[in-house]
C-alpha cells in the first residue's frame, strides 16, 4: 500500500483544493493530510477558520482517509512518524522540492515528493484560492 502525505492551510476550501487532494490521492492507495497550525502559517496571512474546524473540513472530503493538525514545532515531525512513500506539493505551494527531499534525507526518511498539477478554471469567474475568495468578498460585502 503507497500511503502519500499532503500537508496546506486549507483555510475556506475552494474547488482548487479538491482538485490537490484528488491528484494526490492518485500518487497512492491512502491519503492522509496535514493541516497547517494558525501559528506556523507565516510565508502568507494566517487562516481565518481555527485548525480543527479546517481539519474537520478536510477530513470529510472523499479522497482523505485521515486529516491532522500539524506539529506545533516541527513541520517534518508527523513525516517521521507516519515514514510515507510519497509527499504531494500543491502546484503552487512555495515548498522548495529539493529543500523537502534533501531535509528527509537528513533525517532518514525514504519517499518521494511530487507536485500535483494545475486545474484551470472550470467557468468564468471561478476561485481557486482562498485569497482571491477574500478579496471577492471584501469588494462584494466589505
Amino acid at each position: 500500500m503507497t500511503h502519500v502525505i499532503a500537508q496546506g492551510t486549507f483555510d475556506i476550501l475552494h474547488p482548487g483544493h479538491v482538485h490537490y487532494l484528488r491528484d494526490a490521492k492518485a500518487f497512492g492507495d491512502r491519503l492522509t493530510v496535514i493541516v497547517a497550525r494558525r501559528e506556523n502559517v507565516t510565508h502568507k496571512e494566517p487562516p481565518i477558520l481555527p485548525n480543527r474546524q479546517r481539519r474537520d473540513m478536510v477530513s470529510a472530503l472523499d479522497p482523505v482517509d485521515d486529516a491532522r493538525v500539524g506539529h506545533p514545532d516541527d513541520i517534518f515531525a508527523p513525516i517521521e512518524e507516519m515514514e510515507p512513500d510519497v509527499i504531494a506539493l500543491g502546484h503552487d505551494q512555495h515548498h522548495d522540492e529539493t529543500a523537502i527531499e534533501e531535509e528527509l534525507a537528513r533525517r532518514g526518511v525514504e519517499c518521494t515528493v511530487r507536485r500535483a498539477g494545475p486545474r484551470d478554471p472550470e467557468y468564468e469567474g471561478e476561485l481557486l484560492s482562498t485569497g482571491r475568495i477574500i478579496d471577492r468578498i471584501l469588494e462584494e460585502r466589505g
